[in-house]
């Protein structure tokens, strides 16, 4: 197959990134030529300090953001060398020491440029009010603006956010990147097939698809060795980062809770997310229902923990990675062609890494550097139709980026929960593409099962996750220990999985092997969130067909240029409605009743 670019899908193979549009070399001549040039632009903007002052006129406030969204785009160059360098080799102490240079570098760069977003959330709100542009030429620049004035509130003096910068740089930033590196470098070993294996992460995770019981649960077993074997440190590592997220965000800046953060950070209610987690709890019951059907289709008298993800059928199907990238870009062309032509941009360009290596970051993820840069991917690609299915969600990301391409660094990118939103429709549609193909009711019952699986895992799992952080807060600060997080994290598995399910006393230090609840508290509820929008509009777009399109692109365009509320309510979408939140659930319920009327 070629594609619109020359590229010749069938010859692609999992590979490496290119970074070289990024820097050319990390060589010690041109990272100083870098950091000089950042230099030269940081001091310029220093000049910048005394002209803000209330009696500056709206044209000057202009200038002074556009020349702040030059030194971001500096600054985000380098801060993704060191990212995704590292990310490719958790374990090379080349990318370590420049991903160390580069963040303390930019620290200094960040505590240098404070003076401006300090000056302007601390500004009287009619002074404020007056100099916000009105033309849409400057929308992006206003949105900007009115973003930075949201947390008003919750600012602290220049000195004590220059402080507080330095702070986390060498204290809980190292520490995290420290969890990074401990938790990738782990080695695991599992007999497959009568071969006694050395695996990483992601290859031994494979397993738990496995129709074989006992592989799935010594699958199982070895990720969790492999865990506590540092479950002490790793406990520890947690206890600090709660302790410092609440000591600096509600004790210092006076956020509610320590959730409260991460709900301003995305621009959603406080309202909202607590509906959300409350309707999530509420439907647990309709994944319970799930599985005690699956039990019997598996011919159990009860699932365990370990067969959650067990497939009803005994194929164990693998795809080429060039027939799955094949799978998604006809998928994507079928939806609509430019959809395909940007997907296609990330593998013309060399901007994914898709191979299995040791030491390499486990899981995957899409990293948008500049509006005018194709986004950049990684993914461990071991062959399974769910490997295909991330492959979809990581490039459903990289689209809602070029979508929005034509806004401002400062605004081109979505909140976490909106920006699920074209990851996770990219699955529905890969799903729908499948059922559609296949005729034989036994494989159809399989493809939906995995449907309904990959929804618990975004929508039930993720939003448990979440109760057990604020559970975990609230734990910490009483003093408890890491056994009793252990303990708080097995009694919320109890509650999700009622009598549905039989939990081994292992699951208890899952907890530690989860890295957003370290590296982005309270980052989990934006899948749940993306998944049931997602869900929703899905619906809509069966119903309605192609019409539907315009106006889904439309949103997708918007990227973080809106308030979240205000891109959905374009699409009839209110986020504070229990209602709504249900109606996700609706359709998780058709899949399972459809599974259940094939067996009759």
């Amino acid at each position: 197959m070629t594609v619109s670019h020359g590229l010749e899908v069938g010859a692609l193979r999992p590979t490496a990134w290119e970074l070289t549009e990024l820097l050319p070399e990390p060589s010690e001549e041109i990272i100083v030529e870098r950091l000089a040039s950042l230099e030269v632009m940081v001091q310029a903007f220093e000049g910048r300090r005394g002209v803000l002052s209330a009696d500056i006129d709206q044209q000057e406030l202009l200038e002074v953001v556009r020349q702040y969204e030059a030194l971001v785009e500096k600054v985000e160059v380098l801060a993704a060398y060191g990212y995704l360098w590292f990310a490719s080799d958790t374990q090379d102490q080349a990318a370590l020491d420049f991903k160390n240079r580069v963040e303390q570098v930019l620290t200094d760069v960040q505590n240098r440029v404070l003076f401006f977003s300090v000056w302007w959330k601390q500004l009287d709100d009619g002074a404020a009010d007056a100099l916000l542009p009105s033309d849409s030429q400057h929308a992006d620049g206003r949105h900007f603006l009115e973003n930075l004035r949201r947390l008003r509130p919750f600012t602290l003096g220049e000195s004590s956010e220059q402080i507080i910068n330095l702070k986390d740089a060498d204290g809980m930033d190292a520490v995290l990147t420290l969890y990074s590196m401990l938790t990738n470098r782990l080695e695991f070993r599992l007999e497959v097939d009568g071969e006694q294996k050395e695996l990483t992460r992601d290859e031994l995770v494979a397993n738990v698809y496995s129709p074989d019981p006992d592989l799935r649960a010594a699958t199982y077993r070895e990720l969790f060795r492999g865990f506590e074997s540092e479950a002490t440190l790793l406990g520890q590592i947690y206890i600090h980062r709660l302790r410092d997220w609440y000591s600096e965000n509600v004790q210092l800046r006076g956020f509610a809770s320590p959730i409260a953060v991460r709900n301003m950070a995305n621009d959603i209610p406080d309202e909202a997310v607590a509906t959300l987690l409350e309707v999530v709890r509420e439907k647990s019951s309709v994944y319970q229902r799930y599985f005690r059907l699956k039990a019997g289709w598996l011919g159990m008298d009860r699932l365990r923990r370990y067969d959650l993800y067990a497939p009803l059928a005994e194929s164990q199907k693998e795809i080429p990675y060039s027939d799955g990238v094949s799978l998604v870009l006809d998928t994507f062309a079928s939806f609509h062609p430019d959809l395909a032509a940007m997907a296609e941009r990330v593998f013309a360009e060399n901007h994914i890494d898709s191979a299995i290596r040791k030491g390499k970051k486990g899981g995957a993820f899409c990293y948008t550097v500049l509006p005018s840069q194709t986004p950049w991917l990684l993914t461990n690609y071991t062959g399974r139709v769910r490997d295909v299915a991330t492959l979809a969600h990581e490039l459903g990301h990289a689209i809602h980026s070029m979508m929005s391409d034509d806004h401002s660094v400062l605004t081109q990118n979505p909140v976490l929960p909106l920006a699920e939103t074209a990851s996770v429709f990219a699955e529905m549609l890969l799903t729908d593409r499948l059922l559609a193909e296949e005729q034989d009711p036994q494989v159809r019952r399989e493809l939906l099962a995995s449907a309904v699986d990959d929804i618990y895992a975004t929508v039930l799992r993720q939003a448990f996750f979440v109760r057990f952080e604020i559970a975990a807060h609230d734990a910490v600060r009483a003093g408890k220990s890491v056994a009793e997080l252990n303990a708080l994290y097995q009694a919320g598995l109890e509650e999700q999985f009622g009598d549905s399910v039989e939990i081994g006393p292992e699951f208890q230090h899952e907890w530690i092997t989860i890295p957003h609840i370290y590296q982005t508290p309270f980052y989990c509820y934006a899948y749940s969130f993306g998944q049931l929008l997602v869900l929703a509009l899905y619906r809509r777009y069966k119903e309605e067909g192609r019409a539907f399109i315009p106006g889904y692109l439309e949103l997708l365009a918007a990227g973080g240029s809106q308030r979240p509320q205000e891109i959905l309510s374009k699409v009839g979408v209110d986020i504070t409605d229990a209602d709504f939140w249900r109606g996700g659930f609706s359709v998780v319920e058709d899949l399972i009743d459809q599974m259940e009327a094939a067996t009759r």
